[in-house]
């Protein structure tokens, strides 16, 4: 753990007994939960709902999680037209009760965090380590946007004068209903934080969270609503993208859009569709193609350990992975070699259980790929590592979705594999001749998420920060070469095709991303 206790991405275990108690009373009070019923909400009431989404165990696919109640074309219209209703109520309550309502929700979160975190587990596959981390992650979005709001008393600044009688004030204001479209990798975190700060500015939200793990938003929700969030201000849906999703994109009274998912559907499902009769804010934080460069004066256990946990961590399931390396010559063979053996030394085992570090990929989706991404490789000639590129369906993994850790080396620089983001636990290795030739490798995708330096030479790293093509950036960093950021820390956000804004998550910018500004003016 980290030095003040709390367990975050750069946490390298939970081992501690309090913890391993606290996991161990959650987990079996989730166990006894398993398979129930749970209905939707809107606008402060639950209903049955259209359709039943089974939410499965990556683990054990045959164990139903949850069984989750999703909305229909009826109930999407009706949480809209509550979030109207509710805004002009919402928007001009004091800011200072929003803060206070978003603060009881994050303390909430911090309540249960075990057992979100078994939760967590259990629907979507994550270790106790990263499952953990994304709790205390979302209850931080929560606390560290109401201090943001505090910190700009509500977002109203004195301007100067023109002439002695007049009065000029900036207002930032809200939009209006939010429509926030969360994935299934970062369930809590990536719901709950913008539905945070939409609240906190004062919009009201419909959100709908993936159908892989819609009982986090379920559970968010009940959160929200216990917390103080008034009927119609947040309602959750559940549901296909083809009917709720592409209903809050083209419903007219949805003003503002945030989307956390691919590019495809981010950029060209959604960016380009959502703004038709005039221009609305439209936040799509999209995937990434992470580099990871690494050069002579690195410390190259330091390195290897940064990429390992980067690129196989949480089994890839990161829009931050690192899915690229590019390894200099003079060090290549030895990098590549340990790489290799840090990846066939990972057991991929039941998260559940203590100390495991790889679980299951979290979707049939996902096994899928990976197959065949690794069928791809072998016909491209690549050089697969060591033990990797298989699926696992021995003993107490045959109902799950296991895959081993792979290495790649010795793909054509054009090939998909190092163009395409994956989102399973495979890394391509390229080897270079210079830093020049590892930036322009590294630059040249359309993704700009994230990216990481090893090297000891301070111009290399000056070189580095001026010249890669990246919203979040590390040197040397052992507990993830590309991975790890934490709100209030490392805003994160992405460049090129990985982000819409500019702004990252997490940051000093965020919530002016939900906000406009009106500029008043009063003549004495």
């Amino acid at each position: 753990m980290n030095p003040t206790g709390k367990v975050t991405y750069i946490s390298l275990s939970a081992d501690d007994p309090a913890i391993d108690a606290a996991f161990g009373t959650a987990i079996a009070a989730v166990r006894a939960e398993l398979g129930k019923s749970h209905a939707l909400h809107v606008a402060g009431e639950t209903r049955p709902g259209h359709v039943v989404i089974d939410s499965s165990n990556p683990a054990d696919a045959r164990q139903v999680v949850a069984r989750v109640a999703g909305a229909g074309e009826a109930d999407l219209r009706d949480a809209v037209a509550a979030a109207r209703a509710a805004f002009p109520a919402w928007s001009a309550r004091p800011w200072q009760e929003r803060v206070a309502i978003v603060e009881r929700a994050a303390e909430i979160v911090r309540q249960k965090k075990f057992e979100l975190s078994a939760w967590l587990i259990f629907e979507m596959g994550k270790n106790r380590v990263e499952a953990l981390g994304e709790i205390e992650e979302t209850a931080d979005l929560l606390a560290y946007y109401a201090g943001q709001m505090r910190s700009a008393d509500g977002y109203v600044l004195q301007m100067d004068r023109l002439a002695p009688t007049d009065q000029n004030t900036s207002v930032l204001r809200p939009y209006g209903v939010w429509a926030v479209i969360a994935p299934w990798n970062f369930p809590y975190a990536l719901l709950g934080a913008p539905i945070a700060a939409a609240l906190l500015t004062g919009n009201t939200v419909v959100c709908k969270p993936s159908s892989e793990t819609p009982l986090s938003a379920v559970k968010l929700t009940e959160i929200f609503e216990a917390a103080g969030v008034p009927p119609g201000v947040l309602s959750c849906l559940p549901g296909s993208g083809r009917v709720v999703g592409d209903g809050l994109i083209a419903h007219p009274d949805v003003a503002g859009v945030t989307f956390t998912g691919s590019y495809d559907v981010g950029f060209n499902q959604l960016y380009r569709r959502f703004a038709r009769d005039f221009p609305k804010p439209c936040i799509v934080e999209m995937g990434g193609k992470n580099p990871a460069l690494v050069m002579p004066s690195a410390d190259l256990a330091q390195a290897i350990q940064g990429v390992q946990r980067s690129a196989f961590g949480m089994n890839g399931h990161k829009c931050s992975a690192c899915s690229r390396v590019f390894v200099h010559r003079a060090v290549a063979d030895e990098f590549i070699a340990g790489l290799a053996r840090a990846a066939d030394a990972v057991a991929p085992g039941d998260p559940l259980d203590k100390g495991v570090f790889v679980g299951p990929v979290a979707t049939r989706q996902s096994y899928e790929d990976y197959q065949r991404y690794v069928a791809l490789a072998r016909t491209a000639g690549a050089s697969v590592v060591r033990a990797g590129a298989a699926v696992l369906t021995d003993g107490a993994r045959a109902h799950g979705y296991f895959v081993r850790p792979t290495v790649l080396a010795d793909l054509p620089p054009d090939h998909p594999l190092l163009r395409d983001e994956l989102f399973v636990p495979i890394v391509a290795v390229q080897v270079v001749d210079s830093l020049d030739h590892a930036l322009a490798a590294a630059n040249d995708t359309k993704f700009g998420l994230t990216a990481g330096l090893f090297s000891r030479e301070p111009k290399e790293i000056d070189t580095f920060f001026e010249r890669i093509e990246a919203g979040v950036v590390y040197v040397n960093r052992a507990a993830g070469a590309t991975t790890g950021a934490w709100p209030g820390v490392q805003p994160f956000g992405g460049w090129k095709g990985s982000g819409s804004t500019g702004k990252n998550i997490g940051g000093h910018y965020t919530l002016l991303c939900y906000l406009r500004e009106q500029s008043r003016t009063v003549c004495q």
